[in-house]
């Protein structure tokens, strides 16, 4: 359990280099240029990084769809970056279940984010775990 919570804050600290400098998300696993601080990504770190990266297009639709009135530009980096790795949890890892990923979101959100992030976080991570059928079933879609 432990080991992917650390997955997750390496993962979330990976998304927001790769942000910040633009950089490939490939460039900066095959440079190693992340903290030493964390380690060598673990496999779930990994999984989680290609698989946003790989879906990022829907992650992001579905968070847009879902978040009412915020566009994603307008969200805080880390906020953004905290919602990417849950959606991506919530719709393409089904062995975590939803609980687990949002309950993970929100603690990211109260270590690195704002003082509202992670009621935001919740929010919309709650409504995507209310309609989630619905986005699940267009997963041909992408």
């Amino acid at each position: 359990m432990l080991e992917r919570r650390k997955a997750r804050h390496q993962a979330l600290h990976i998304l927001y280099q790769r942000e910040i400098t633009e950089e490939a998300l490939s460039r900066i696993l095959a440079d190693g240029t992340y903290s030493v601080e964390d380690g060598e990504p673990s496999e779930f770190c990994g999984q989680l990084l290609l698989g946003v990266e790989a879906h990022q297009a829907r992650i992001d639709a579905t968070i847009e769809d879902i978040s009412e009135n915020w566009t994603l530009s307008r969200m805080p980096l880390v906020d953004r970056n905290i919602l990417r790795l849950a959606v991506f949890e919530m719709l393409y890892l089904d062995e975590v279940p939803d609980s687990v990923s949002i309950n993970e979101a929100v603690e990211m959100a109260k270590v690195y984010g704002g003082e509202d992030s992670s009621k935001f976080v919740n929010g919309i991570l709650g409504r995507l775990a209310e309609v989630g059928a619905a986005y699940e079933s267009a997963e041909g879609s992408d």
